[in-house]
């Protein structure tokens, strides 16, 4: 079983899943139709499966049926859903945007993903033996190249970064939090406590914003 989806089985096990409409505050999620590309709006039925499909990043997590729709990953055409948010009746936006320290990191740094021994290192292996002499052969010494996740990771970076730029030009938030979390990999579920130390710093980094856009309001 992949890593996510061993995360979304512990989510299952610990927690009680509620329909988003008995839910104390307002919910939704945001989520992508594979066939079609459209954006989908996930604001009724079980919120598990919401976040399930919401979260479906493309090699990560099996893609989640809906409707007689595929759904991956939200992030493809919306990764900072204001439009959502306003949609909801929203008078206030304060969007998060985790993606704007993160573009190159992954393909810059060392992996911290093994692929040695895996089916995508086999694989590799038999397609150098294949093309002969079409992919070079590294020296010693040479710098390692990124690994085939840290490509498809960088890739999805890019992808989530630009879009969201272009997405909140059109449609931007009273206030952006933009935490710092470039050194994180896609796959450090464990590193959940350093995350969210990273999300109270940049919260607080705004805290003097937020204060005045409350006595603005007020």
């Amino acid at each position: 079983m992949l890593k996510g989806e061993k995360v979304m089985e512990f989510f299952r096990r610990n927690f009680v899943d509620r329909p988003i409409e008995e839910l104390a505050m307002p919910f939704a999620a945001v989520s992508t139709a594979l066939d079609t590309g459209g954006e989908v709006w996930l604001r009724s039925g079980s919120t598990v499966e919401a976040v399930r499909a919401s979260i479906a990043l493309p090699g990560l997590f099996t893609p989640v049926p809906h409707d007689g729709m595929t759904l991956v990953d939200g992030g493809l055409v919306n990764p900072v859903p204001v439009s959502l948010a306003r949609a909801m009746g929203a008078d206030f936006v304060i969007a998060v945007d985790l993606s704007s320290d993160k573009l190159g990191r992954h393909a810059a740094a060392k992996s911290r993903v093994e692929t040695q021994g895996s089916p995508i290192d086999e694989w590799i292996s038999k397609l150098q033996a294949n093309l002969g002499g079409l992919i070079p052969t590294r020296t010693p010494g040479e710098n390692k190249p990124p690994s085939m996740y840290d490509v498809v990771f960088s890739s999805i970076d890019i992808m989530q970064v630009r879009i969201a730029r272009s997405r909140m030009a059109g449609d931007p938030p009273d206030v952006i939090v933009s935490p710092r979390l470039g050194h994180f990999h896609m796959l450090d579920f464990h590193r959940a406590k350093e995350a969210i130390e990273e999300g109270k710093r940049a919260v607080e980094g705004i805290l003097n914003n937020l204060h005045f856009l409350r006595d603005q309001l007020s």
